[in-house]
């Protein structure tokens, strides 16, 4: 008699059963069968929604320890699966979001330009950041490429909040 869970206890569902494994793949939703990493990001919108109100440094303090977290997590999961960087695994995601809405304004269309910036980045991997993912391997080469990715993408939703700081007043 075939088990009720057993189709998600194999591949990369059994992260589902694993505490590091459950994080790393983003409480699930890293499972989800069409583009995990932006459905781990969505979450990462959630955790933004709940830190936002952060002040400044207690926010980037929060993102660095996740951060070093995930370094552990991501490391964890991609052992259990034996692969490095599956698309399962998102809490690289989330951090990198959590980085580009650093002292964002907390106002939807911003949240939504974070969003879409830091997916573009992640998926079109420019310069450094596809060498990062391919040379570094690990953890802190699973958390470093999306960290970047994140930067970037801070980057330039920051510079287009002061150029419409500038233009509207």
């Amino acid at each position: 008699m075939k088990r009720r869970f057993e189709h998600i206890r194999f591949g990369p569902g059994k992260l589902f059963w694993n505490p590091a494994g459950f994080l790393a793949c983003g409480l699930g939703t890293g499972l989800v069968p069409v583009a995990p990493g932006t459905a781990g990001t969505a979450l990462g919108v959630g955790l933004y929604l709940l830190i936002m109100e952060l002040p400044l440094p207690w926010y980037a303090a929060t993102v660095l320890f996740l951060f070093c977290l995930g370094i552990g997590l991501t490391r964890a999961a991609s052992r259990l699966l034996a692969v490095h960087d599956h698309p399962a695994i998102v809490w690289d995601e989330i951090v990198g979001y959590l980085v580009t809405m650093m002292a964002a304004p907390p106002h939807p269309g911003w949240i939504l330009t974070g969003f879409v910036l830091f997916r573009v980045f992640d998926i079109l991997k420019p310069w450094p950041i596809y060498q990062i993912d391919r040379r570094i391997t690990g953890g802190l080469g699973i958390m470093l490429d999306d960290l970047v990715a994140g930067i970037y993408a801070w980057a330039l939703l920051q510079g287009a909040h002061l150029g419409l700081k500038f233009v509207v007043g």
